[in-house]
C-alpha cells in the first residue's frame, strides 16, 4: 500500500453483483455521485477517486438483514449475497482530520440504498499518516509508570454504587479500596457530574484520600475521575484533577465525540482513559456498523491511553473470541512507534476469569477491573483484591488457579461465593 493512501475493509450484503457496489461505495465516499457532474474531470478522478482494490464472494444469505425502500422503489428482490470490499482512499481527500476520515471510512455508506447490509471491519493506515494524528500521552508503559506496577496485570474496580453516592462518601470508599491494595480504580460511565456529588467537590475530596494513602504507603493509586460533558467544562474538570494531583481522567467517547477528546488530549498530560458505552449500538448486529478493530484504530488516533473492551465470561453479550481480539487490536502498535492503547478488561470479572484471560490474551499488559468480584467477596474488598492477585501470581508463574486456591483461602473463598453466581 502506497504512503498515499489508506484502506478500509467491509463487510457488505446486497443483491446486487459485489462489483457493482463496491463501485458505489468507492464513488460514493470519494468524487463520485450517483451520475456523473461537471468538473468530475478524468483528471480529479484519477487523483481524488476511491479505489476498489479487492472483492471477495461469502455466499447466500437467506434473508436480508435490514430492509432497503431504495431496492423496494427499484423492484429488486433477488436474494443478496454477502462479500468481503477492500476500498483504497488518497489521504489528500482527507488530510490529517479525524472527524472526516472517519465520515469517509463509515458515514453516508451505512445509508446506501444498494445494501441490506454494511459494516467497517477494519482500517489500515500508513504509519507516517498515522503519526500525524495524536498518540496516547502514557499508553500501557506510560500507565505501569505512574502506578508503580513494572509487571503483571494492573487490578482495577469500579465505584459501587454506580450513582447516589456523595463526594465524602465516594472519598471514603477510595480510601478503604486503596488500602485493600488496588492499582486503579475508576467512576461508572453514568457517574459524571451529578448534583449529588460534583466534580468540584468530588475530585479534590477523592484526592485527599489518594494522596493520604500514597504518603503512607508510597503507592499513588489511579483514579479515572468521569470528566464526559461539553469540551469546555471538560478541560476544566481535567485542570482541577491535575492540581489535585491525579493522573487520568475518564470519557464517553461515543457520546464527547472525536473533536473533544482531540481537544482534551492537545489540553491535558493526564492518561485518558477511554469507555467505550455505546459501542454496542455499532456492533451487535454482525451485517450492521462498525467492527472494533477500526473502531479502535479511529480513538487511538484521538490519542486515548485507555480502551475498554469488556471481559471474557463477563455480563455483555460480546462472545469471549471478540473480547480477546479487541485487547490484541489494542496492544498492536499501528506505526513504528509505540502507540498500544492499554486494554481495559471489565464486566462481571473475579477471580475465576483470570485463568482464561491470560491464556487466552497471552500478555499482562492489561488493566483487569472487577467492582462485584472485588467489593462483593465475603471477607471484603482488601480479600477481593488479594484473591485476583493470587489468580494472577499463579497463572504468570504457569501454575493453574484450581492448585492456587488450595493454598490461598482469598481465592479459595471468592470461588465457594462466585462460582454459584
Amino acid at each position: 500500500m502506497s504512503d498515499a493512501y489508506y484502506e478500509a475493509t467491509y463487510l457488505v450484503e446486497t443483491p446486487l453483483l459485489l462489483e457493482t457496489v463496491a463501485e458505489v461505495m468507492a464513488g460514493e465516499q470519494s468524487c463520485g455521485t450517483f451520475t456523473r457532474v461537471e468538473g468530475e474531470t478524468d483528471e480529479l478522478r484519477d487523483r481524488a477517486r476511491a479505489n476498489v482494490v479487492a472483492i471477495r464472494d461469502l455466499g447466500e444469505v437467506t434473508q436480508p438483514s435490514v430492509r432497503s425502500s431504495w431496492l423496494d422503489r427499484k423492484g429488486l428482490s433477488a436474494s443478496s449475497r454477502h462479500g468481503e470490499v477492500v476500498v483504497r482512499f488518497p489521504i489528500a481527500n482527507v488530510g490529517v482530520n479525524l472527524s472526516t476520515l472517519a465520515a469517509t471510512v463509515a458515514g453516508n455508506l451505512f445509508d446506501l440504498g444498494e445494501v441490506t447490509g454494511l459494516r467497517l471491519e477494519s482500517l489500515r493506515l500508513p504509519g507516517d499518516y498515522r503519526k500525524q494524528y495524536a498518540m496516547p500521552r502514557h499508553g500501557v508503559t506510560g500507565t505501569r509508570r505512574l502506578t508503580g506496577v513494572a509487571h503483571g496485570a494492573l487490578i482495577g474496580s469500579i465505584i459501587k454504587p454506580n450513582v447516589g453516592l456523595r463526594s465524602e462518601e465516594i472519598a471514603s470508599l477510595v480510601a478503604r479500596l486503596c488500602s485493600a491494595g488496588l492499582d486503579f480504580i475508576k467512576d461508572d460511565e453514568i457517574a459524571a457530574n451529578p448534583t449529588h456529588a460534583p466534580l468540584s467537590t468530588r475530585i479534590p475530596a477523592v484526592m485527599a484520600a489518594v494522596r493520604r494513602h500514597q504518603d503512607r504507603t508510597g503507592k499513588h493509586v489511579m483514579v479515572a475521575f468521569n470528566i464526559t460533558d461539553e469540551t469546555d467544562a471538560m478541560r476544566r474538570h481535567a485542570d482541577l484533577v491535575a492540581k489535585e494531583g491525579g493522573s487520568c481522567v475518564m470519557a464517553s467517547l461515543n457520546w464527547c465525540g472525536f473533536s473533544a477528546i482531540e481537544t482534551l488530549r492537545r489540553g491535558t498530560d493526564l492518561v485518558i482513559h477511554g469507555h467505550r458505552n455505546g459501542y454496542g449500538a455499532f456492533s451487535r448486529h454482525p451485517a450492521l456498523g462498525i467492527g472494533f478493530q477500526a473502531y479502535q484504530t479511529l480513538w487511538r488516533l484521538a490519542g486515548v491511553d485507555h480502551m475498554h473492551v469488556h471481559g471474557l465470561g463477563g455480563k455483555f453479550a460480546q462472545a469471549d473470541e471478540e473480547v480477546v481480539e479487541s485487547a490484541k487490536d489494542c496492544l498492536t502498535s499501528l506505526c513504528d512507534t509505540d502507540d498500544r492503547a492499554m486494554p481495559a478488561f471489565s464486566s462481571g470479572q473475579w477471580a475465576g476469569t483470570v485463568e482464561k484471560t491470560y491464556r487466552a490474551v497471552n500478555t499482562s499488559d492489561l488493566l483487569f477491573m472487577a467492582g462485584g468480584g472485588i467489593m462483593a467477596h465475603p471477607g471484603g474488598p482488601a480479600e477481593g483484591v488479594a484473591s485476583i492477585r493470587e489468580a494472577w501470581r499463579a497463572v504468570e508463574a504457569g501454575e493453574s488457579v484450581d492448585s492456587a486456591r488450595t493454598k490461598h483461602r482469598a481465592l479459595a473463598d471468592a470461588f465457594r461465593f462466585f462460582a454459584k453466581h
